[in-house]
């Protein structure tokens, strides 16, 4: 299964997301959407769970966080988590951590239910992918207009019964690098 994956887009729809994400199956958009028509154009593409962000009028009436299942892996999708992604960068990279780090690392897998696999999250703008602990954590970057001199993009998850891919795919040209293919073995 093909999953569209974008983030704070603050009321800007890209046409570009039209070509990125034809033929998925579904879209999931982590909060600061910015309009109800950000949201319709996406459906045109297929259909969006989106998250409340920040930004968001609960006008949109769109829930703080959404857990669902898809080919058996389950994901959880809000719009900030509460550790920074350089902290989970961190902890991923390190095979042994020191006790404090190990402690905080501990507690913030903890906010998660047990079944998650795939952590989809936004609100940085900076795309990121990363496994940690048997957990993917995909932030697809903004899909929004250009802010902070990071790069607009969206990404794509590839689920199978016993695998996740997470690809990001920039929406414009980009100088800096982008995250690399992650991919995830998640039983069967």
């Amino acid at each position: 299964m093909r999953i569209g994956v974008v983030s704070d887009t603050h009321g800007f729809f890209d046409p570009r997301l039209e070509d990125l994400l034809g033929g998925v199956e579904m879209i999931l958009h982590a909060g600061d959407v910015g309009s109800r028509e950000v949201l319709d154009e996406l459906g045109r593409i297929a259909p969006v769970r989106a998250v409340r962000g920040n930004v968001d009028s609960l006008l949109l009436g769109l829930p703080p966080s959404v857990t669902a299942t898809f080919e058996g892996i389950q994901i959880e999708i809000l719009h900030q988590l509460w550790q920074s992604q350089t902290e989970l960068g961190k902890w991923a990279g390190t095979a042994s951590l020191r006790a404090p780090a190990q402690r905080a690392r501990d507690t913030f897998l903890e906010n998660f239910e047990p079944r998650t696999r795939v952590v989809v999250f936004g609100h940085s703008h900076a795309p990121c992918a990363v496994g940690l602990a048997g957990r993917l954590f995909f932030n697809p970057g903004s899909a929004g207009k250009a802010r902070f001199s990071l790069p607009r993009c969206c990404g794509l998850l590839e689920l199978s019964p016993t695998r996740v891919e997470a690809t990001i795919h920039s929406l414009q040209r980009y100088n800096g690098s982008l995250p690399e293919r992650v991919c995830l073995a998640v039983g069967g």
